[in-house]
This record gives C-alpha cells, structure tokens and sequence, in this order.
C-alpha cells in the first residue's frame, strides 16, 4: 500500500518564514512526532471536563494522518511543567523523540470552557503558535476539536475535518435508526424513533439528511433536519434509495425502482421536477454521488453483465465505465478534491475490500485487505481521510483512515452495529 507522502517545508513569506508547513504530498512524507501531555486544568470545573477534552483531542491528532501522537508512558518531563516556554525543559521532549510539544490549559466561566494552546518547537525551544478558543462548558469535545482544527490549520493551511459532522444507521434489535454525530462519533442525535430508517446522506452544509424509510410501509425518500420533522420528498415507483444531495444543496439524486429496472433520477430538494437520467429498461442503476463541482455523477450500474462504477453529466450525458476488474463493485463516493472515487469491492474470496479508482486515469488502488469485510466508504469534507464500516473487531464498527489507505482507527463512535455512514462540512464560526 502507498505510503502517505508528507514533507515539511518552508514557506516563502516573510511572516511564515519560520512556521513549518505540512504539506500532505511529496517524496519526504512522515508524521511528525509531536508529544501531547495531558491538559493543564486550571479549575476544579476544568478539571472535571478534562477527560472528555482530551479524549477528543487526541483522537483528532491521532487520526489526521499529518501527526505521530507519541505515547504519554513514555514521557519523562514533570507532568506539573508550565505552559510558558521558560518553565519547560526541551530536552525532556527531545529524549522522547518529540519533534514538537502541544500544551493546552483549560479554564471554565459562567458555563463556558476556555482552553489556551501552545505549539513549541522541541529542537529550538520556539513558540510556533498560541490560540486560545472557547465552547460550552456542557460539550468539552467542541472545544477540542476546536483547538485541534486550528492546530491542522497552522500545519497544512487547510481546513480539518474535525468540525465536520456524520451520519449512519444504528442497528437496534428489528429497527434501524438514523443518527447524526460529530466526526468521531461523539454527541450522537438520533433521527428516527424505530422503524426501518436506511441509506443516510448529509447535505454539505451538514444541516439537511435525506434517507429511506418505510413509515408508510413502503420505501420512500424523506428529508430532515436534527431536531425537526421528517418531510417525505419522493414516493414513486417500488423503491426509492441512495438519496444523495448535489453540493449547492439543490437538487437530490436517487435510484428509483420499477418493474425489472431501477434507473437514476435528479430532482429538486423538495423532490418536485424529478428526471430519469439513465435509461436501461433492464439494468439496475443506484448508489448515486455527486462530483465536486455538481456537474457529474458516479453510480453503479450493472449494465454490462456485473455491478461496476460508471461516471455521467448530471444530465445522464457522456456515460463512461470506470471499473473493469472484479465483479461486484458498488457504493462509490465522490472525493472532495474531483481526482478519485473511493467503493466497495468484493474480491476473489468474496471479501468486501475498498479501493480508490482515479477519474481520469481509471487505476485502481487497494486501501483494505486482510482485516474482515470493509464496506461503506465516504470521504472526509477536506479529502483527506476515509470513513468506512469494518467487521475486523466484531461486529459492524466505523473506522477512518488516511485517503492513502494508511492508519486505520476505530472511531469514538457509539457501540453497537452501525452501517452505511456519509460525512459533510459542518460551519463553526470558531
């Protein structure tokens, strides 16, 4: 499996001069080996938030991909030592391995829960970056992934993902459940009250999930905002699945079955002005996800005999087959950077593996093998990781990685089954 290639750089104007900048491509990749003590709590409030904190944090700076978190059994500083460059002994770190030391201290106030970061240069002893962001005393994990987002930004001058939000179903004895979550899994909110609920998939602005569900004893398409009602958007045909909502947020693309065939259809978000746009009056084509831009849609189709990953106009124009190894290949998900298509493949032992396919080249790159069956994949609002459902620990848990295939996590999620995860943009005026 390609490495993730990764290398530090400088950049070239005069106020960054000195800020080193990870840059996620290149011939020099590694993680940069940065050691995260504990937070300093500086309340007994604080104190008692400190956990959840850092249990979040940590986890964000453990999945980016851009970060090699060191094991705090290792650490030999005073675990008391300030957050003032003057109060901490470098060399401490630097025995450790550590290339870069990140100190947070938390604060609370009338209900809300500061937290100051400081990155240090260990080789130099250089304070590299100091914010300070604030959240709720009641959701400490905001405030990590708060603090984590601006620390990824000071390194790659691009969002994280870490104030995003996801989507999946949660298995429940006979019912199946929407949930909608923080990126990790964190401060999950249940959609749905019973019944069979399928398929989510966010809008990009995070506000908006469309899914199929069989209130009505039949499947159609509805949409809804946490903590509102579900609005059923289109009841046509036998079965309406794989709603997936264009990138402005306009227009909803689905698969809807009828007699021997299910083609795809466009419609507005309110599911009025729907159009088929393919036309095999006995193929099945579903699984809909739309390109960055919005001006393309990749589906599957089985037209040519198997289930295989083709890419269309969002007017059904200028069809094209990407997939040609394997015979089972389903659920691609657009990446947000327009160059790949990550999907599920079953293989020669009938074990789902996922794989990117590159749009314009049409090469094929494993990212799973060996670890149970791994299905469901979407990519992250950067591009950079891949969420995914996996049965290697038991079960059906959601995992993420690197978009590269490369460190592969369980995430913080809730217990229990849960399947068919989508992932989006979540605005945080932070």
């Amino acid at each position: 499996m390609k490495a993730l290639l990764l290398s530090l750089v400088l950049l070239p104007l005069a106020a960054l001069a000195q800020t080193p900048t990870i840059e996620i491509s290149g011939a020099n990749f590694r993680p940069l080996p940065v050691a995260v003590p504990a937070p300093l709590a500086q309340s007994e409030g604080a104190k008692e938030k400190a956990n959840t904190f850092d249990a979040a944090f940590t986890f964000d700076l453990s999945a980016s991909g851009i970060l090699q978190v060191l094991d705090r059994k290792s650490f030999t500083a005073d675990p008391k030592e300030g957050m003032a460059a003057g109060t901490i002994t470098f060399s401490r770190w630097a025995d450790v391995g550590a290339e870069a030391l990140v100190k947070v201290s938390l604060a609370d106030d009338a209900g809300t829960l500061r937290g100051e970061l400081r990155l240090f240069n260990v080789g130099t002893g250089r304070e590299d970056l100091k914010v300070t962001k604030d959240a709720p005393a009641s959701n400490p994990s905001l405030l990590a992934h708060r603090l984590a987002d601006a620390l990824y930004r000071h390194f790659t001058r691009e969002p994280s993902p870490f104030l995003s939000r996801i989507t999946y179903v949660r298995k429940a004895g006979n019912n199946r459940d929407i949930a909608v979550a923080d990126w990790d899994g964190g401060n999950p909110v249940v959609l749905t009250k019973g019944g069979i609920n399928i398929l989510p998939s966010l809008s990009n602005d995070g506000t908006q999930v469309t899914y199929t569900s069989y209130r009505k004893n039949r499947p159609d398409l509805y949409v809804q905002r946490p903590g509102g009602e579900a609005k059923m958007v289109v009841s046509d045909g036998q079965m309406i699945t794989g709603g997936a909502f264009s990138p402005d947020g306009k227009r909803l693309a689905y698969s809807q079955a009828e007699g021997e065939s299910a083609q795809i259809y466009v419609a507005n978000a309110d599911g009025s002005g729907a159009k088929a746009i393919t036309d095999t009056p006995y193929g099945l084509n579903t699984s809909p996800s739309w390109s960055p831009d919005g001006k393309r849609i990749a589906f599957v189709s089985n037209r040519g005999g198997s289930p295989q990953i083709y890419i269309m106009g969002a007017d059904g124009s200028g069809v094209r087959r990407l997939t040609f190894q394997g015979n089972y290949n389903q659920t691609p998900d657009w990446s947000p950077r327009g160059d790949l298509i990550v999907f599920t493949a079953r293989d020669e032992r009938n074990a789902f593996d996922l794989f990117t396919v590159n749009v314009e080249t049409g090469k094929v790159t494993r990212m799973t093998q060996d670890q149970g069956n791994n299905e469901e994949p979407a990519f992250s609002p950067n591009g950079r990781l891949i969420l995914f459902t996996s049965t290697r620990a038991g079960g059906t848990q959601l995992f993420v990685m690197t978009a590269d295939g490369n460190n592969q996590l369980p995430l913080r999620a809730e217990k229990g089954t849960l399947l068919t995860p989508d992932w989006a943009p979540l605005a945080d005026a932070q």
